[in-house]
């Protein structure tokens, strides 16, 4: 009988846990499924090992945010003091890391459905990216736009976040399904980081101009 305890049945849950949320939904994954393709004759592992549906899923994502965060942070000292469009590049390339690997994939095919939860706009950051230094990017990318209204800024912000993690999950997806994109990953990239800093630099509409 496989055993549903130990190191080594809690990270099969969560290499099962990738595969399941990134086919059915993070919020519409069977935790049966996850415990079968886990291999695991417990239905009640996931709660066993992680508490809930919840807890396996940030389990998922806090192991996906140690990839990134290693690569990020070298990017940022790459970057040096570079601004927007620096802290940009880095946030981008660090991302594109999980084009890599199949698994990888599956995590940006996540990610982008957890977006809103992140807690930009009101400044509480999700415990899996409190104290990481992918929030403190995002500080110092708010400190690149204080022309705008602090509303504003937080809204649009989170929309740039968003993006970028649409985008990533997108070419993921065309990956795991045997597509190729349209563009090469260098290109893709760039174009990324470009269209990401338009957007956060575009002006304050003038209201009063608006049809």
């Amino acid at each position: 009988m496989p055993r549903t305890s130990g190191p080594e049945t809690r990270e099969k849950l969560i290499r099962a846990g990738e595969e399941v949320f990134a086919a059915q939904g993070a919020h519409g994954a069977q935790l049966r499924d996850i415990v079968r393709l886990a291999g695991q004759s417990n239905p009640s592992a996931v709660q066993y090992h992680f508490g809930s549906r919840a807890g396996l899923l940030d389990a998922v994502m806090a192991e996906r945010q140690t990839r990134t965060e290693k690569v990020l942070t070298a990017e940022l000292a790459r970057a040096g003091d570079h601004g927007l469009r620096g802290l940009l590049r880095a946030l981008v390339a660090a991302e594109a890391t999980e084009l890599r690997t199949e698994r990888g994939r599956r995590c940006l095919r996540i990610s982008t459905q957890l977006s809103h939860e992140s807690g930009v706009r009101t400044r509480t950051p999700h415990p899996t990216i409190d104290g990481t230094v992918y929030w403190d990017l995002i500080g110092r990318v708010e400190s690149c736009l204080t022309a705008l209204p602090e509303p504003l800024r937080l809204e649009r912000l989170d929309l740039a976040l968003t993006l970028v993690g649409a985008a990533m999950a997108d070419r993921a997806g065309q990956y795991l399904a045997g597509t190729t994109p349209l563009t090469d990953e260098a290109l893709f990239a760039a174009d990324l980081v470009e269209t990401t800093t338009a957007l956060l630099q575009a002006p304050r509409p003038a209201l009063g101009d608006m049809p």
